[in-house]
């Protein structure tokens, strides 16, 4: 499994690791990431599954990389707090390594939120900090908020079928060594409904997989790894998936390749966005 650096904060993580939205697998699945070397661990407090993240861990915590989120709702200074004590009984750890801001809120400044963020390091509680769907004007003033370089990462939707967001903050994340954590890459599993009806689309990703070797999936995932900033984190709840994606690193797709198949989708928005 390849690495990529978090951030400045000298830790490596995986290119591919495992998002657990909606996850209902049982502990073998994310035992068979861990093994894989896709120790990456991406949850939130808003999904429900840190009780189920908790439990597959238990007795294996120096082996992952555990990445959970405070809900916006969340963000003023004590709930915050509040918040990550919740959390870090519920994944039945000392230290949460990733804590991320689960999205923009307008109606908390981010001064606060980000003080209580700055507390939580502080007290050992929390190891690094990150946001998610933050734009580029929101990740400037997290930064100024918390103070250069202590934001590692941000948490964005990035696949083929939708990248407009995402191109604008990976130029800006690449300039401040920033990572990008790229959720939703197979389209939370529909992307060959994604590709439906593009006859060109069908024909190059067919052509792709034919020349790599590697299906739609791994081609998918892949794409999303062109930059030396941005990593990956499909959700499954199945093992052989868990093998299929991280099957997805340790390669890349040729200029051409990359280039072919993102003219080829063309710059139509998916059906699942959130913002």
């Amino acid at each position: 499994m390849d690495t990529k650096p978090l951030g400045k904060s000298g830790v490596a993580l995986p290119e591919i690791g495992l998002g657990t939205w909606e996850f209902s697998g049982e502990a073998a699945v994310i035992h068979r990431a861990i093994e894989l070397g896709s120790f990456l661990i991406d949850t939130a407090e808003s999904y429900g599954t840190e009780g189920r993240v908790g439990r597959a861990i238990a007795g294996r915590r120096d082996e992952v990389f555990l990445a959970t989120k405070v809900s916006p709702w969340h963000f003023r200074h004590q709930d915050v707090l509040t918040a990550c004590d919740r959390s870090l009984k519920e994944l039945g750890i000392d230290t949460i390594d990733l804590y991320q801001l689960h999205a923009p809120s307008a109606d908390v400044p981010i001064e606060e939120t980000m003080g209580a963020m700055a507390d939580l390091v502080a007290a050992g509680k929390v190891r690094h900090v990150g946001v998610s769907n933050f734009s580029v004007r929101e990740m400037k003033a997290a930064e100024a908020a918390l103070g250069t370089d202590l934001i590692v990462e941000n948490q964005i939707k990035y696949s083929l079928f939708d990248h407009q967001f995402a191109d604008t903050v990976i130029p800006y994340c690449e300039e401040r060594g920033i990572m990008v954590l790229a959720y939703s890459s197979l389209e939370q599993g529909t992307f060959e409904r994604e590709m439906r009806g593009n006859a060109r689309l069908v024909e190059t990703m067919r052509s792709v997989c034919a020349e790599t070797g590697r299906t739609a999936a791994q081609v998918l995932l892949n794409w999303t790894l062109r930059s030396p900033v941005v990593i990956t984190i499909p959700k499954t709840n199945t093992l052989s998936r868990v093998d299929e994606n991280c099957a997805a690193s340790g390669w890349r797709l040729t200029d051409a390749q990359w280039h072919a198949l993102t003219d080829a989708a063309g710059a139509t928005r998916s059906s699942y966005w959130w913002r």
